[in-house]
């Protein structure tokens, strides 16, 4: 059941981070749950510790994990960028 909540929360938080980082239109269904899976650990790893709160991928259904697992996906996108582009957005 953990995974079926990973992938529907995953896809959402990536679909709005790809709204946010204007990618939307370069991303289909499943690079979005991808983006927001992969963003909510980089933002476990980085963010989580300054914030004091867990991630989607801890069990941790909170708006303050879900906004850091939010933050970890847009990171993931601009960092994506800088690497395709040169320049983040």
């Amino acid at each position: 059941m953990n995974f079926i909540i990973w992938i529907v929360v995953g896809g959402l938080l990536g679909w709005v981070a790809s709204m946010i980082m204007r990618t939307d239109a370069q991303q289909g269904m499943l690079l979005n749950i991808v983006v927001g899976i992969v963003g909510a650990l980089l933002g476990g790893w980085l963010l989580a510790p300054l914030f004091g709160t867990g991630t989607i991928n801890q069990n941790d259904f909170s708006i303050s994990s879900l906004l850091v697992s939010l933050l970890g996906a847009v990171i993931l996108l601009a960092i994506v960028n800088l690497v395709r582009r040169g320049t983040p957005r």
